[in-house]
């Protein structure tokens, strides 16, 4: 219940909407119309209403029910306090995606951008065709861009987010090698001794980077990089046109193999696997826009195509 202080007393919200809409109608007939009250309760509730703000605040006359000096003095913020109140009611409407206008930022990798990001946008042209995406980077303001809603959502590995954020795990991921499918010495599987001796594009970024590197190193195994390159854009063509290996997720490796007709091989070694999440923080947890969203790429990319 909102309340508003007069004088010495305090007017409720149910009082708010009888002052309004007596200032408006001038007429307590009207007024009952108005509020689908009978008249009876809107001439008893004015009765108190006077009492209340110790003012008549409408007089009858031959023009119907004018206002006093106080009443005219109250009517303007009492609009305001009334136009703030179904302010807060219309934000607290349940995101209708049809009919919505707005921007999602969503923070992702560059992986994403090849295997994550064509399937939500295929999907908000079906059912949201006025609501548009912009990608960011992971930085080191990601977490100050999810707490103050430059960033609407995360998807990725980010363990470092916890305190004030919720997670969500969307799916899996473990570790193959990919090369062109008509490379002159791998065939269907590849053991460490060949991993060794064949030449490899060394993706220096990505979250999972390190999961390798320390998988490489716990092995003893050192690779002959001929190649390194900043992320996976790119990936696919450079092993389509070189016998280069090169060692990835399964997700964006499938998704590669796909597009460009490359061979997946099971990793011949033990790489530790991660979950692919989205994160948001707690600020807009119940906010229903983000709620849709998450939701959403929650039935896209979980395996049990749960949601949230």
């Amino acid at each position: 219940m909102v309340v508003v202080n007069t004088d010495n007393s305090l007017l409720d919200t149910k009082q708010l909407r009888l002052f309004e809409a007596l200032y408006r109608s001038g007429s307590v007939t009207k007024t009952a119309e108005i509020l689908d009250l009978s008249q009876p309760t809107v001439s008893l509730s004015l009765a108190k209403l006077r009492k209340d703000c110790d003012d008549p605040l409408f007089v009858r006359t031959n023009n119907g029910m004018l206002p006093t000096p106080k009443a005219e003095y109250m009517i303007n913020n009492v609009q305001k306090i009334l136009s703030l109140l179904e302010q807060v009611s219309l934000f607290n409407l349940e995101f209708d995606p049809r009919m919505a206008t707005r921007e999602f930022r969503i923070a992702m990798t560059d992986a994403s951008h090849i295997t994550l990001l064509p399937t939500i946008q295929k999907k908000l042209q079906e059912v949201a065709p006025n609501i548009s995406i912009k990608v960011i980077r992971f930085d080191m303001n990601l977490e100050a861009n999810l707490q103050n809603g430059e960033a609407d959502l995360a998807i990725g590995l980010l363990p470092d987010l916890d305190t004030g954020f919720y997670q969500q795990t969307l799916f899996p991921q473990d570790w193959v090698c990919l090369v062109k499918q008509a490379h002159p010495r791998i065939n269907h599987t590849l053991t460490i001794d060949q991993y060794m001796l064949e030449k490899h594009i060394g993706i220096v970024s990505g979250t999972g980077a390190p999961l390798l590197e320390e998988a490489l190193k716990k092995s003893s195994i050192e690779r002959d990089i001929a190649l390194k390159i900043p992320g996976f854009l790119g990936l696919g063509g450079l092993l389509t046109e070189t016998d280069l290996v090169a060692t990835l997720p399964r997700h964006i490796a499938t998704t590669l193999s796909k597009h460009y007709q490359l061979k997946l091989i099971e990793c011949p070694f033990w790489v530790e696997q991660f979950t692919v999440k989205q994160y948001w923080h707690q600020r807009y947890h119940h906010d229903s826009a983000s709620r849709w969203l998450r939701m959403t790429c929650a039935e896209l990319f979980q395996e049990n195509n749960s949601g949230i």
